[in-house]
């Protein structure tokens, strides 16, 4: 069978990695690995699907309760019942390809733009294309077009959109009053970054003004690099911009924080996280995705103590870009209920469920219009991410997209130990970077 086949040489590449910058693996680790299950309410809907049970598997805890509420009003709608488990995303992957490999993938799971095309390409998604064109709830239409892309492939939509996210700046409110400075503003440039740093930061190490790991990619450096009027790929996919001046120049910010000690060092920063960080109030400013808010929100010390404003801009174009992505609804190819997983992602994909997560807090949703209530569902600054989408950059991407940026962050490492210089980094990235995309043709 096609699908096995395939499945066999994407377990081969995925043990070559280590031996292969470009050979096509997964972005795997062997850290250990958290799940929880959720199962919604039983209904007693009498329909024929009311003995149906889907498997649901995400990777985000934060987001498990709100997804749980939603889909427990699927089940009293539809009788259909699921359960919800929670991998964390290092283990996530593994279980997808081990689960497509022994023919047991969950029916329904989160598809990203990381692993879209190899997914899509190697028949293991379900295709929803006439499913998507007979639906009076999904329209394309109302979905940001550059997420469809991401999970359209040879013409066949393979996932429907799930969320859309920006990055914004995240600043301890109490740090910054301590140290005498005033908040972040939205008019705020990398520069004012900078100098604010290194105000924020303590000489007994006790305290740093920001951090920025080496692999803080799209809620981090991405952003810079796209604010300077640099870029990481091309719109064809052909080559990469990291060895670009401008892309350069914009990275070289970076650099002068790990020189100035403004940051954590890496391993301090790859050991705790850099959420973890300034949840505990050891960091005063961070970069970070919109589906962060669950964790800010419910942990107590950054509600009391935190806020977030827009991204700094560029002090050079005067630009102020977010990198934003979409995660997908998708199915096994192999699912033992086609109709009911469609029913499902139908439904997480309307109107009514993408309202209800950002009601939830949940996520900024992909549906256009719905996110206005999210901004509106925790004591946060929360505009600041829906006016980041005045001008936004789809994430980077490739068939071989884990591959590249693994490599990358390895690259960067050599940065922050000073064994590369910024510049150095930058061409060693492109020049893997570019192999890889040369595979891709």
């Amino acid at each position: 069978m096609k699908f096995r086949k395939a499945m066999a040489l994407l377990l081969a590449s995925t043990m070559a990695l280590s031996m292969a910058a470009c050979g096509g693996g997964s972005s795997s680790s062997s850290s250990d690995s958290s799940s929880s299950d959720a199962e919604s309410t039983d209904s007693t809907d009498s329909s024929d699907s009311s003995d149906v049970t889907l498997s649901v598997t995400i990777w985000d805890s934060n987001q498990e309760p709100g997804l749980t509420q939603i889909m427990n009003d699927f089940t009293e709608k539809t009788g259909i019942k699921t359960k919800v488990s929670v991998v964390k995303w290092d283990e996530y992957w593994t279980l997808l390809e081990s689960g497509a490999q022994g023919g047991s993938l969950p029916d329904v799971f989160w598809m990203h733009s990381n692993e879209s095309e190899r997914y899509m390409s190697n028949d293991m998604l379900l295709d929803l294309t006439d499913k998507i064109a007979d639906s009076s709830e999904i329209d394309p239409a109302n979905y940001p077009e550059d997420i469809w892309g991401l999970y359209t492939y040879d013409d066949k939509y393979y996932a429907v959109p799930k969320d859309v996210d920006t990055i914004a700046l995240w600043y301890n409110k109490t740090l910054f009053d301590e140290a005498g400075l005033e908040y972040p503003t939205a008019d705020w440039t990398w520069d004012d970054v900078t100098e604010a740093a290194k105000k924020l930061t303590k000489d007994d190490g006790s305290q740093y003004g920001l951090a920025m790991g080496n692999g803080s990619n799209q809620d981090g450096y991405y952003n810079m690099v796209y604010d300077n009027g640099g870029y990481i790929i091309n719109d064809d996919k052909t080559q990469s911009g990291w060895d670009d001046p401008k892309t350069i120049e914009a990275m070289q910010t970076m650099e002068g924080w790990i020189n100035d000690g403004v940051m954590p060092s890496l391993e301090t920063m790859s050991e705790n996280g850099n959420d973890v960080l300034f949840e505990s109030g050891k960091v005063a400013m961070i970069t970070q995705g919109s589906w962060m808010l669950a964790a800010y929100r419910d942990n107590e010390y950054t509600a009391a103590n935190c806020d977030c404003v827009e991204l700094p801009k560029s002090a050079t174009t005067g630009r102020r870009a977010s990198i934003y992505n979409g995660l997908g609804w998708a199915a096994s190819a192999t699912t033992e209920h086609p109709d009911e997983a469609w029913q499902l992602i139908e439904y997480l994909g309307s109107k009514e469920a993408q309202e209800k997560q950002a009601e939830l807090g949940v996520t900024m949703s992909a549906y256009t219009g719905t996110s206005d209530a999210w901004a509106k569902s925790a004591d946060f600054n929360l505009q600041a991410y829906l006016n980041m989408m005045d001008d936004m950059v789809i994430r980077p991407y490739s068939r071989s997209t884990v591959t590249w940026e693994n490599e990358d962050s390895e690259i960067m490492k050599d940065v922050f130990s000073g064994d590369k210089t910024m510049e150095e980094a930058c061409k060693a990235m492109a020049d893997q970077m570019n192999e890889c995309l040369a595979d891709e043709q």
